[in-house]
């Protein structure tokens, strides 16, 4: 512990800036209240939290390997632990402070520089999140990949020691599997939602495109996620599924009360009128079935005889519509807002449009509809990088970060459509890699290459006003896209 007098040393994995600074001597109290607000934790505790907004003085403050002079006289902090959301040392294992990530200021709006300094930090970091005091963050390219394919990374909550699964139908879906039960419904799934069927989808995903860009041009101006990114993939998936046309605007309405709700519709059970919902959409099916997806699951079976079961159906239908429009609404509009803040790049898309499938790639991989993959747990301690992570321990991966990592890319800040961006991880990586993925290309493919022959003087409104950025750390996006032309 340090004592009135007594010398720390700066850790070496402090996040730096690159502006040299001299080491002032700190009174602790003072400096930890203006700061964080607060008194310090103990040393070994993994709840300090540090905001943001509060990473540059502290940069300047600690440089790696430097001496801080302390007058604090306590047993209760070390001197620069108490300053810094940093590795503690541990006896029996490793503990890491927790950077609360609802604090930071524009986060949401902007996470690219703050990831590019967790990178530059390390791997994995532990940070708070809404709903976890405690979740581990994996920002590295190469690590997020590695823990994507890791089966010691777990999905299905019922077999974690310290979590408890949510008990509705919904979870039921493959998201929330590990091998062999997702091996097996991922199987009976491929069998009907086949790269046929989804070819066949392509003739009249371009006529949705064309009827929503005819009812939306004569305006002049519009919301681009209300006119075009939402209801195509909309339209689509519900036809794809059978979905009632009357019944799409309360799906629109329960769809966005799960992915990316409000504080009304969290303090609703959107999860369990979704569920509602489905299990009476797939009774009808069985009753009337029809020349869908939907019905087509209910009917499949392997060569054994196996097929879904009634709480599978409705948590693979669960998995169509939400995530399987939710997806493709961010990454037209995501694209699109790409486009139009680099008009270089635009311009080039529209003298050359041989280039728009490169174009897509580089959208997903530059600004992709999903910014972290859904939650994992830990089925034993696994080390990523240098850290270890503890067992029955919850992990996001940070899609998002890994996809603007400069070891993997590249100039990764850096929005070129004539990039080659294979390998980056937009639609997941391993054994849950998007099933839809094929499907979400088109649609954006046609939409944002229509978009852009119907539109030749597409730009962003001004007086659109500030975009409204998707709550939470799941989908990427905006709620509007105010443009002209």
């Amino acid at each position: 512990m340090i004592n009135a007098g007594q010398t720390c040393v700066a850790p070496d994995h402090v996040l730096t800036d690159r502006q040299t600074a001299k080491i002032p001597e700190i009174e602790l109290p003072d400096a930890v209240r203006a700061l964080f607000g607060r008194a310090p934790q103990r040393a070994d505790s993994c709840g300090r939290i540090i905001d943001e907004h509060h990473f540059d003085r502290l940069t300047a403050l600690l440089r790696p390997g430097r001496a801080v002079t302390t007058r604090y006289r306590s047993t209760e902090a070390t001197g620069a632990s108490a300053a810094y959301a940093g590795r503690t040392g541990r006896k029996g294992g490793v503990t890491m402070d927790v950077l609360d990530l609802r604090n930071l200021p524009d986060f949401t709006a902007d996470p690219y520089a703050y990831y590019a300094r967790l990178r530059a930090e390390g791997p994995v970091h532990a940070v708070r999140t809404e709903g976890f005091e405690r979740i581990w963050l994996v920002v590295g390219y190469e690590e997020a990949r590695s823990v994507l394919a890791d089966p010691r990374f777990g999905k299905d909550w019922r077999t974690s020691g310290r979590w408890v699964a949510p008990e509705n139908p919904i979870s039921a879906n493959m998201l929330e599997l590990d091998a062999p039960h997702h091996t097996r419904l991922r199987r009976l799934v491929v069998r009907e939602f086949t790269a046929r069927r989804i070819e066949e989808l392509r003739p009249r995903v371009a006529r949705v495109t064309d009827e929503l860009l005819d009812a939306m041009v004569p305006a002049g101006s519009a919301d681009l996620v209300d006119a075009l990114a939402f209801p195509l993939p909309m339209t689509v998936i519900c036809e794809l599924l059978g979905v009632p046309d009357l019944d799409r605007d309360t799906f629109r309405t329960l769809s966005n009360g799960i992915v990316t709700p409000t504080p009304q519709q969290r303090a609703g059970d959107p999860v369990g009128a979704m569920s509602a919902y489905l299990v009476e959409l797939i009774d009808a099916k069985r009753r009337t079935p029809g020349d869908d997806l939907l019905s087509a699951l209910i009917r499949t079976r392997d060569e054994g005889g196996d097929g879904l079961s009634g709480d599978e159906l409705v948590g693979m239908a669960f998995l169509l519509l939400v995530a399987g429009h939710e997806t493709t609404v961010n990454l037209i509009s995501n694209g699109v807002r790409a486009l139009l803040d680099h008009p270089r790049q635009l311009a080039l898309l529209r003298a050359d449009p041989g280039l728009l499938d490169g174009a897509v790639e580089e959208m997903l991989r530059y600004d992709g509809p999903v910014e972290t993959a859904t939650f994992r747990f830990t089925r034993e301690p696994v080390r990523v990088g240098s850290t270890l992570v503890p067992r029955d321990e919850p992990v996001l991966v940070a899609l998002a970060s890994g996809d603007r990592d400069p070891e993997r890319f590249p100039a990764p800040d850096v929005f070129d459509i004539r990039r080659a961006p294979q390998g980056h991880l937009a639609f997941g990586h391993g054994a849950h890699y998007c099933l839809g993925a094929p499907l979400a290309r088109m649609e954006a493919r046609i939409a944002i290459g229509a978009l852009l022959e119907r539109c030749p003087r597409l730009a962003r409104d001004p007086d659109g006003g500030e975009p409204e950025w998707l709550p939470g750390l799941l989908m990427r996006g905006v709620r509007r896209l105010p443009v002209r032309w």
